[in-house]
């Protein structure tokens, strides 16, 4: 699903649709706050997503980044929306965001299911762009082996 870059909304910046590679995105991924994760687990990640939207600055040095996971007909979930603290408040987040959701709904036949997780951080941009609590659904997630769950 790759196209020629697009001009982003901050200048010297050029947005993409490349997957970035493992070391960047673990980089990325550590510095805006997200769950640090091994090589050995962003590989997958990397190679085996539905589409990518990364944006590089002048340099190539990744900046920002989301990806979307799923079965590329009904199910599509968004994921590691991260923009390095340095060019946070400028616009990029949203940038990816929507084109991530452009390229969805591109492809997709109507009224896809379209999910993310929504960290505090995150979540005004995301309600910007409609979207809404999953209420009386509940995210969870399978801990870690070995770790404790809460209450037990």
């Amino acid at each position: 699903m790759s196209r020629e870059p697009e001009p982003s909304v901050e200048p010297g910046t050029e947005l993409g649709h490349e997957a970035p590679r493992v070391p960047e995105y673990v980089h990325l991924r550590r510095i805006a706050g997200l769950t640090p994760i091994s090589t050995a687990q962003a590989g997958p990640a990397v190679v085996h997503s539905w589409a990518w939207t990364t944006v590089r600055d002048e340099a190539g040095t990744l900046i920002a980044m989301g990806r979307v996971i799923g079965d590329g007909g009904w199910y599509f979930h968004l994921a590691d929306m991260a923009t390095d603290p340095a060019h946070q408040r400028r616009g990029l987040g949203r940038r990816v965001l929507e084109d991530l959701l452009g390229r969805i709904r591109a492809v997709a036949p109507a009224d896809p299911y379209i999910t993310l997780m929504a960290d505090p951080p995150g979540r005004r941009l995301y309600e910007s762009l409609r979207f809404v609590d999953a209420d009386p659904s509940l995210g969870m997630r399978l801990p870690a082996r070995g770790a404790e769950r809460p209450g037990a």
